[in-house]
């Protein structure tokens, strides 16, 4: 009789264990909510790598233009479609591409 007891609570047990666990994995918080957690740190880190390249890419066009006065007056002059005076501008191509 008691092993006949033991195996059915051990039954009962196992069940209710495989029972929690398989509500625990398909809920809201079970596996497909980590895969789409993992995914989105995988996404993050790919931004944040480009971004990182991003910031490299401007402190070496700030250091270049650091020491450079010439570079600095040509990136001037580009930004804000400045000439000077004795200059003579010559716009060439179809106006409406500009």
């Amino acid at each position: 009789m008691k092993k006949a007891f033991r195996r059915w609570a051990f039954g009962v047990v196992f069940m209710g264990v495989a029972i929690y666990a398989a509500v625990t994995l398909t809920g809201p918080h079970g596996v497909h909510a980590w895969m789409e957690k993992e995914r989105l740190i995988q996404e993050m880190q790919k931004k944040n790598a480009s971004e990182a390249q991003k910031i490299e890419r401007i402190k070496e066009h700030i250091k270049r233009l650091d020491g450079n006065p010439d570079e600095q007056e040509r990136e001037i002059r580009e930004r804000f479609k400045l000439v000077h005076p004795d200059e003579k501008v010559f716009i060439t191509g179809d106006p409406a591409k500009q």
